[in-house]
């Protein structure tokens, strides 16, 4: 590979690259059935990322992955459950709702560590 390949875009994935993507949409699928009221949010492509997929539980926890086109399809078809566009729905509030209770949770630990 010549130093400015890995810039040349048109190429299509490899085959490591396709068993890269069918992984991160098995990791999402186990991921979705092991909790409860899962949806799935797609995000689009940008300069830094291809397509990514936010997975968001009843409880707000969430995760992410690039899943890439073909990916976030094979995902909604596999794990049917609701797929919105984030472009259109947003983020639910239960996502922030958990990041926040994580923080308080994650500043409380730090200043018990300090009283010890």
């Amino acid at each position: 590979m010549g130093l400015l390949d890995r810039f040349r875009g048109g190429r299509g994935r490899s085959r490591s690259g396709a068993r890269e993507g069918a992984s991160e949409v098995r990791a999402l699928a186990d991921w979705a059935r092991s909790r409860r009221g899962v949806e799935a949010f797609i995000e689009p492509k940008t300069t830094v990322t291809d397509v990514t997929a936010v997975l968001v539980a009843v409880d707000g926890e969430w995760t992410r992955r690039i899943v890439g086109e073909r990916g976030a399809r094979k995902l909604a078809d596999a794990l049917k459950i609701p797929v919105y566009d984030v472009n259109k729905t947003g983020y639910p509030q239960r996502m922030r709702d958990f990041d926040a209770r994580r923080r308080i949770e994650q500043r409380r630990a730090r200043e018990a560590e300090f009283d010890e």
